[in-house]
């Protein structure tokens, strides 16, 4: 390394983390003209790549020093006395992220989903992390040499081939059901509904997926699909509230309910984002909201039984050293509660909870909760798995003010 590549290297040591993703997204974007000059660039690219990604600087600034609680996905922390704790949680959601090199999708010339799977691979967050419940449990944790079969099973479910049951390759063909081109950017709604009908395909976990439409949770209906005929079981819900909380900006009377969701044991999170920049929300500290980011672009590839070293570096590209955060008033309106009952004694926890918590608590509640279809909907009961009139709702284009995506270098 030269005395140059030194001398800007220990300069990035000092900026805040955001502006070194910046700086390693504009070198990114020059590198290949300006590497023909400066050779070292390309170097010097992967060195901020590999700290920012990776954690090497000094300090991350992934959970601030404060006295207030972090709440993650039903859990509740200390930075003060937990951050390792904390870390490994994060660390062990499956980070569903931008992939390329993978087999095209359909007749499409897609061979990578940059620029427009955002919300699909934010949807398969939301599917990973219900599996992990259903089969591991909400206190399983991850570590690089974790090799265990369900695991493994799990994480190939979403394998980016046409023959993996939750691929992005299945989901965006299904998304053409839906009115969505491959290739084409996705709201909440539109990925919840996707997964409504992927899920038929999964005789693995027999989910029920519901989606609570025109803001209102009906819940014998909910009921009624995860009970199984004739006997007394039960199929795991996964249960999606999209939801328009404003035109434009987030209304900031819905942030106290928002933050009650995240409590819930029951929590999955929520999918939104920024316009046209979706990202999966699992908690909050203060007036942040924690966050995956899938807007990383890596290399497709398989973790098979993770017996090689590119297996277990592929598995590693699932998981996320850092989270990330931004104010509430920075989300788009329009997202997607999510919500996962293994057994009916959660699933009446969870309703008991919505009573009591963002119903009755509050003064403008987040969605309606009702015992039964009321009476003005009842002709509106065709589309089984949806709670309330299949209502399209927020898929719109905003411009976003900040659209930046970054790459891993290889």
């Amino acid at each position: 390394m030269t005395l140059l590549q030194m001398m800007i290297g220990r300069w990035s040591l000092k900026l805040p983390y955001r502006w070194r993703r910046y700086l390693l997204w504009v070198l990114h974007i020059f590198d290949p003209y300006l590497c023909i000059v400066f050779g070292w660039l390309h170097n010097l690219s992967k060195m901020i790549a590999c700290m920012t990604y990776e954690g090497a600087l000094s300090e991350p600034e992934d959970f601030p020093k404060t006295e207030e609680p972090v709440w993650l996905l039903g859990k509740e922390y200390s930075t003060q006395t937990d951050l390792a704790a904390l870390r490994s949680d994060v660390q062990s959601r499956l980070w569903m992220t931008y992939r390329r090199n993978f087999a095209q999708i359909g007749d499409s010339n897609f061979t990578s989903d940059k620029g427009w799977g955002c919300m699909l691979r934010c949807g398969q967050m939301v599917l990973a992390e219900a599996l992990i419940r259903r089969h591991l449990g909400r206190d399983w944790t991850w570590e690089s040499s974790t090799s265990d079969e369900t695991y493994l099973r799990i994480l190939s479910l979403f394998e980016d081939h046409k023959c993996a049951t939750f691929s992005l390759h299945i989901m965006s063909q299904l998304g053409v059901d839906e009115g969505k081109q491959i290739g084409e950017w996705y709201g909440p709604n539109t990925v919840a509904q996707v997964i409504r009908k992927l899920v038929i395909f999964d005789e693995w976990n027999n989910f029920s997926v519901n989606v609570a439409l025109d803001n209102i949770v009906i819940m014998d209906e909910i009921k009624c699909s995860c009970q199984v005929e004739g006997e007394r079981g039960w199929r795991p819900l996964l249960l999606f509230i999209p939801l328009r909380l404003g035109l434009s900006e987030m209304n900031p009377v819905y942030y106290s309910g928002i933050k009650k969701c995240f409590k819930m044991p029951q929590s999955l999170g929520l999918i939104g984002g920024k316009p046209n920049h979706a990202s999966y929300f699992i908690g909050f500290v203060g007036d942040e909201v924690v966050y995956l980011d899938p807007h990383t672009t890596q290399e497709a590839g398989s973790v098979a039984k993770k017996a090689t070293e590119t297996e277990v570096e592929t598995d590693k590209s699932y998981h996320c050293m850092y989270a990330q955060r931004m104010p509430f008033e920075h989300l788009d309106p329009s997202l997607a509660l999510c919500f996962y009952c293994g057994t009916e004694k959660e699933y009446d926890d969870l309703c008991n909870r919505m009573r009591q918590e963002l119903i009755d608590a509050e003064k403008t509640p987040l969605f309606e909760l009702v015992p039964t279809r009321p009476d003005y909907m009842k002709d509106d009961s065709s589309l089984e798995g949806a709670s309330g009139r299949c209502m399209e709702l927020e898929d719109h284009h905003l411009e976003s003010e900040d659209d930046e995506e970054f790459e891993v270098l290889q």
